[in-house]
């Protein structure tokens, strides 16, 4: 009997079951990670922005703001100071390129008030009556230079 034979005997070495297919668990768990922390950055983002609706910084606090076909700016007119009426404009630099606007006020050009602002669009009112409410800076050539905070047509 020939003793290096062993075809009849079965084979030591058996084939492990999956060791060809890689496992597809790591890359579904990398996959909810991934949707996990989107969802959760959108949430936020959404929960955050509903609740500052309404709000800006200003001066390091944020207050709340008003933004009408007629009205725009810090709700509350009391945060600023000054306030003026007049009609207006853009600035055309002929008197002095301080301030993007001016309102232009009975009594002649001494009375003018040259405006510029970060919180207010005062494009959407030129042309128009309005009541503006601000901060006075001291201009260069400007007899008054104001920061505005709020506007309202009046007219």
């Amino acid at each position: 009997m020939n003793t290096l034979d062993n075809s009849a005997e079965p084979s030591l070495v058996k084939p492990v079951v999956g060791a060809n297919s890689p496992s597809r668990l790591p890359i579904f768990i990398i996959a909810v990670v991934v949707v996990a922390l989107l969802a959760g950055t959108g949430t936020g983002l959404l929960a955050y922005k509903k609740a500052t609706a309404g709000t800006i910084s200003l001066g390091g606090q944020d207050v709340q703001v008003v933004n009408t076909p007629t009205e725009e700016g810090v709700k509350d007119a009391s945060t600023f100071k000054d306030t003026a009426s007049g009609t207006l404009q853009v600035n055309d630099g002929k008197i002095t390129d301080e301030g993007t606007h001016v309102l232009i006020r009975e009594g002649g050009v001494s009375q003018n008030v040259y405006l510029t602002s970060s919180v207010v669009d005062m494009n959407k009112y030129v042309g128009k009556k309005v009541q503006v409410w601000g901060e006075t800076f001291k201009g260069q050539k400007a007899g008054w230079l104001m920061d505005v905070g709020r506007i309202k047509v009046i007219q």
